[in-house]
């Protein structure tokens, strides 16, 4: 299993995952201009694909298209009916990227007016005025677009063992994150408005994380409750090399832990399930309402199963 679970250093890939966040900020901001806004921003978000990160279909005046940083060929797509266009994804400045797929948007009719400054992470340089070149490693991109679809396939059986109110699995491109969130029905006093939306209800979410331009270290899975219920940071988790960050307030671990382990898929599941049971156990979640056996192919679930 360990051999389809690609060796991810964060030593030597972590420059290309590094442009790859600020490149995928650019495509980012084109959903979030025209689509109609969602409950927790849900229409902005990528998903993993075979071939790499895609957008939804996204709706424009001039038709429908999709965006995709497509990490086998290695390029940066714009797809409709009409037309497929292409950029090579190599070493370049964001600021040559951000140049490129804004022309090749206004060529296809899609003449869009972006937020033009990355989110989520410090410094935040206008994309225009990002000269550094970034590296660019194929090798690099396929480990990462590989990772990634095994934490997507192993987050999917995850999500079908929850009936309640639960987010697709998408990633993040502001903080560059794979993630699954399951909501309790709860609903936390918050003030904020932007933080109502998306922890409208009180949530244990996990994700991904293979690093980014948003801080260090990485790769690794990740779990945590908001809000945080008394005692979570100590409940008994599983796999054994878990452990809790204090200043990140969220479960932690290692994606070589997952890799190395005898079976990495079990080692994941045991990782996500208890990470959630903790924080449902502590807060008082209803969970044979919301529970049922992970998802099968082919099979639907019973009558009586999940409380019904």
């Amino acid at each position: 299993m360990s051999a389809a679970w690609p060796l991810l250093s964060a030593a030597r890939d972590r420059p290309t995952i590094v442009a790859l966040h600020l490149f995928s900020q650019v495509l980012g901001k084109v959903p979030t201009a025209l689509l109609p806004w969602r409950n927790h921003g849900w229409h902005l978000t990528f998903h993993v694909t075979p071939r790499g990160l895609v957008t939804e279909p996204i709706y424009a005046a001039a038709g429908a298209f999709s965006l995709a940083l497509d990490l086998v060929d290695h390029q940066f797509v714009l797809e409709s009916a009409a037309a497929r266009r292409t950029l090579p994804l190599g070493p370049m400045v964001v600021a040559d990227f951000h140049a490129d797929v804004m022309a090749m948007l206004a060529e296809a009719g899609h003449a869009v007016r972006i937020h033009p400054v990355p989110n989520e992470v410090d410094p935040a340089i206008p994309f225009a005025q990002d000269r550094e070149m970034r590296v660019y490693d194929q090798d690099s991109a396929t480990r990462l677009h590989g990772a990634l679809l095994q934490a997507d396939r192993v987050f999917r059986l995850f999500r079908s063992g929850f009936l309640g109110k639960v987010s697709p699995v998408h990633f993040f491109w502001g903080s560059f994150d794979l993630a699954v969130t399951r909501f309790s029905g709860g609903i936390p006093n918050l003030p904020d408005e932007v933080t109502r939306e998306a922890y409208s209800h009180e949530v244990s979410s996990a994700g991904f994380w293979p690093g980014g331009a948003g801080g260090e270290g990485g790769p690794f899975f990740y779990s945590y409750a908001y809000p945080s219920p008394a005692g979570f940071a100590g409940a008994p988790v599983r796999p054994e090399a878990t452990r809790f960050d204090g200043a990140l307030g969220e479960f932690i671990l290692d994606y070589d832990a997952v890799r190395a382990a005898p079976d990495p898929d079990a080692a994941l599941l045991a990782f996500l399930e208890s990470t959630y049971a903790a924080a449902a156990n502590l807060a008082g979640w209803d969970r044979n309402a919301f529970e049922c056996a992970l998802g099968r192919p082919g099979v639907p679930r019973p009558l009586d199963e999940g409380g019904a």
